[in-house]
């Protein structure tokens, strides 16, 4: 296990190295996005640019353009999208529960963040613009500034290793 502090937007060789295990601190750029955005930038594509962003499944609670909570959600939800979203370019997804490997292979990572940390993650973001607003506050497109932000462990990486597939691999076995 290595540890990482990676800058925003993630180039091709940062995601080459990034092995499943390794702990991940990310700064700069990072945008979040839920069900809605990622339907909507299906239908009608995405009003930024996402080449080499971080993605972040979260709806944060935002107050006088402070952001005052930004714990992740389940990704599962948008497994239906990874495909589409990755190729806009973004090189890591973070949230949690995780998302089928394939489609990271040879382009991006998931990281996973812990759930419950919400208002540990406001502290190391600060809002940069809102996109899409008019799917309200939690399903916007929200583009932050990332301080440190993590820990993330590199739950499924480029390489074909996902550590939930491995996990669900072990239970199955012991059941």
């Amino acid at each position: 296990m290595t540890t990482y502090h990676l800058k925003t937007p993630i180039s091709g060789d940062d995601v080459e190295k990034l092995r499943a295990g390794d702990v991940v601190f990310l700064s700069g750029p990072l945008f979040t996005a839920r069900d809605k955005a990622h339907a909507l930038m299906r239908r009608a594509g995405c009003p930024v640019s996402l080449e080499g962003a971080a993605l972040y499944h979260c709806g944060p609670i935002i107050q006088d353009n402070l952001v005052l909570s930004a714990g992740p959600t389940t990704s599962g939800r948008m497994a239906r999208y990874t495909e589409e979203i990755l190729k806009m370019g973004v090189r890591a997804i973070i949230g949690k529960g995780g998302l089928p490997g394939e489609p990271f292979r040879n382009r991006a990572v998931y990281l996973a963040y812990p759930g419950g940390c919400g208002a540990a993650a406001a502290g190391q973001l600060a809002v940069l613009a809102v996109h899409l607003p008019e799917l309200g506050m939690a399903e916007s497109l929200w583009a932050f500034e990332a301080r440190d932000f993590g820990p993330m462990i590199v739950a499924v990486d480029a390489h074909g290793k996902d550590l939930y597939q491995e996990v669900r691999s072990s239970a199955g076995k012991r059941i």
